[in-house]
């Protein structure tokens, strides 16, 4: 009789980096928001207990899912997606609006983005439908036409908040998961350019987006007012020079940087603790990223090659998108930093998906064993 091990194996090259993110963070939003927080709240611990109870709830969700068996979202992938698309529905319909955007929604006393639920979601029901149908992946009836049956109404509702920029990462990543299934390139390839093309002419729809497009082109023409936010940041990066300033001297921070401790939090960590703080920061998310492909390449079947290929692709676009934004290599917009920004939404979620990913990472290191003493193995 064969026998196989428990899934018992922690991925430390994935764990330990997010943790010491997580961590870490406490003290980048606690430095960031202090002067904020003292002003609106009367206390400038405020945001600071708010993030360290996110991240311990976070760090719990993720340690607790990391000893779930992933295939169990396969069954429930179509009921998650659904409610992420019920939520998005809500939050056009009743949804808190704030600087123009209505993006959160109240229950009682949980406040969360529902864009951040359904862009996990949506990497989750992709991969079901993919490796469901891997047999007929290069048939665009049967893989490309159901992804984009329920790739497209979450894009559009996250769309319509208005959220572009979320929304064209969400398709974004919705490819890459097709690209890794092995979809026909020429199909994937027509998809790609339509929806770019149908992001462009989005883009052209509001002042704001074309406001914010002209001042990332624009160079010395830029409009003053957009481009203040990206000024300010780039000073940050400026001050920090090599080394930094030290943790919690930032001088951007106090009324300069606006959303210093939310989407604009990386020019912090670059002021107060430099390029090498910077080089820190980015090596730890290049080190997941390389891990959670890593981990896609070794998962046992296709429905966690490619979930855990999603989720990697996720953090890392996000996390370079938002860092690409701060330095003014890209138009900006209102994505935050993964694990690092002040926001329980993005916390809670990003951990769920890490936990996700540290069991098919378990499993992947099950199945080799598994194989081996199989082969091994003798009959009672």
């Amino acid at each position: 009789m064969s026998s196989k091990p428990a899934p018992s194996h922690i991925d430390w090259l994935i764990l330990l980096p997010i943790a010491a993110l997580l961590l870490f963070s406490v003290a980048f939003v606690y430095s960031a928001s202090s002067s904020f927080a003292d002003v609106k709240f009367g206390s400038s611990e405020q945001l600071f207990w708010n993030h360290a109870v996110r991240v311990l709830i976070g760090l719990g969700l993720m340690i607790g899912l990391s000893k779930v068996d992933y295939h169990i979202w396969d069954r429930f992938s179509t009921t998650i997606v659904l409610i992420a698309i019920g939520f998005l529905v809500l939050v056009l319909l009743m949804g808190t609006e704030i600087k123009g955007a209505s993006r959160w929604v109240h229950l009682g006393p949980i406040n969360f983005q529902p864009s951040e639920l359904a862009k996990f979601a949506i990497v989750l029901h992709v991969s079901a439908i993919l490796a469901a149908n891997k047999v007929f992946v290069r048939d665009w009836r049967k893989s490309l036409l159901p992804v984009l049956g329920w790739t497209l109404p979450i894009c559009g509702l996250i769309a319509l908040q208005p959220n572009l920029s979320t929304a064209s990462v969400v398709f974004l990543i919705v490819m890459t998961i097709l690209f890794l299934a092995d979809t026909d390139s020429k199909h994937l390839g027509m998809v790609i350019g339509v929806g770019a093309a149908v992001g462009i002419a989005y883009a052209f729809t509001a002042e704001y987006r074309v406001r914010r497009l002209l001042a990332f082109f624009g160079g010395d023409n830029a409009d003053e007012a957009v481009t203040y936010q990206l000024n300010q940041a780039l000073i940050a990066f400026g001050n920090g020079g090599i080394t930094g300033v030290g943790p919690g001297q930032s001088r951007q921070r106090d009324w300069f940087l606006p959303e210093s401790y939310g989407d604009f939090i990386f020019s912090i960590v670059g002021e107060e603790y430099g390029f090498l703080g910077v080089v820190l920061l980015i090596g730890a998310f290049t080190l997941i990223m390389w891990r959670g492909f890593a981990v896609a390449r070794k998962a046992p079947d296709p429905f966690g090659r490619l979930l855990a290929g999603g989720i990697t692709t996720t953090l890392a676009i996000y996390a370079f998108v938002n860092a690409g934004v701060t330095c003014g290599i890209l138009p900006t917009t209102g994505l935050p930093m993964p694990f690092i920004s002040y926001g329980g939404s993005s916390v809670f979620f990003s951990a769920i998906a890490v936990g996700v990913l540290l069991n098919i990472s378990s499993q992947a290191g099950v199945y080799r064993a598994g194989r081996k003493l199989s082969s091994t193995s003798t009959t009672d």
